[in-house]
């Protein structure tokens, strides 16, 4: 039977400001997608059967909430006609509860995989259009582009990034996104504005004694307005920016828990990643305009 592997890459919000909160409990934002070329690998089997069959299901969580297994149901009740059966795999390298929006990315992949597999001929705006049922952060992974964001995070510009190196750092703690989003003193009236800059020139901290240099990085007046809730209710999370703020800017991405500096080189992102406290999870990856996983469809269409 036909198999399909595909990645399913991580993403890190550059910042992330929220602009009002709407009716429907959602909140409006202003966000940058950033995706990384490091993530998770999902392996799609069609089957004799008609089943959706979820190997390797994470602990904790039910198979039938899980995203890839709602993404692949939600795709075949779209289908007019008999769907094979279909056994997936999936090999988890992104931290959960990080806000590197694994879940999301593992429904994306899994609704382009089998787009592709069952010869729907989908286009990725419908294939988003679905994925927004499932997640906020799942068109982006659907078409695919690091992108400026805007409204629930579903109104995408593409954006073209300095080509950075990323240092992701994740205590010992996950961060519920509804805990945040539900709290009480959460900023929920910054005030829209225009697509900026996101990277400016200015200094690069390379240790407390160690003299700065001129560098690229990310915009000071671009934040993340959920680092103060964050900071306030998970120590753990405080810790970790302030250590790592020792030796770069660094912020939080999404809801937490992870949080990340940017690099102009690999060099500098080891160096202090040989230094990261040894109860925290950490990864280097590069920046990437376009998603790996585009880049496997495109090479198994045209195999």
């Amino acid at each position: 039977m036909k198999t399909l592997t595909l990645c399913a890459p991580a993403k890190i919000n550059l910042f992330l400001h929220i602009t009002g909160q709407r009716s429907d409990g959602y909140h409006n934002l202003q966000t940058a997608f950033q995706l990384l070329d490091f993530g998770d690998q999902i392996e799609l089997e069609l089957t004799d059967g008609k089943d959706i069959h979820l190997v390797n299901a994470l602990p904790d969580v039910n198979a039938s909430d899980n995203l890839v297994m709602r993404a692949a149901k939600l795709l075949q009740n779209q289908a007019n006609r008999p769907l094979s059966g279909v056994k997936i795999k999936l090999e988890k390298r992104i931290p959960i509860g990080g806000g590197l929006g694994g879940g999301s990315s593992n429904a994306a992949s899994t609704l382009l995989g089998l787009n592709q597999l069952w010869d729907l001929q989908l286009s990725l705006k419908q294939l988003a259009e679905l994925g927004l049922r499932l997640g906020a952060d799942v068109p982006v992974f659907i078409y695919g582009k690091s992108s400026y964001a805007e409204g629930v995070g579903e109104q995408l510009q593409p954006l073209k990034m300095p080509k950075m190196w990323f240092l992701v750092l994740k205590p010992p703690v996950s961060v519920p996104t509804e805990t945040i989003f539900s709290h009480s003193q959460l900023t929920r009236d910054t005030r829209a504005i225009k697509m900026p800059s996101i990277f400016v020139q200015g200094e690069k901290k390379l240790g407390a004694a160690a003299e700065s240099l001129p560098s690229l990085q990310l915009n000071p007046k671009l934040i993340n307005d959920c680092e103060p809730i964050v900071r306030m209710l998970y120590p753990a999370v405080d810790q970790a920016l302030n250590w790592l703020n020792q030796y770069a800017n660094a912020r939080l991405t999404g809801t937490g828990a992870c949080v990340f500096a940017s690099f102009l080189d690999l060099d500098s992102a080891e160096s202090v990643m040989k230094q990261m406290p040894s109860d925290y999870q950490g990864f280097i990856a590069q920046g990437m305009d376009h998603s790996l996983t585009h880049e496997q469809l495109y090479n198994c269409i045209n195999k």
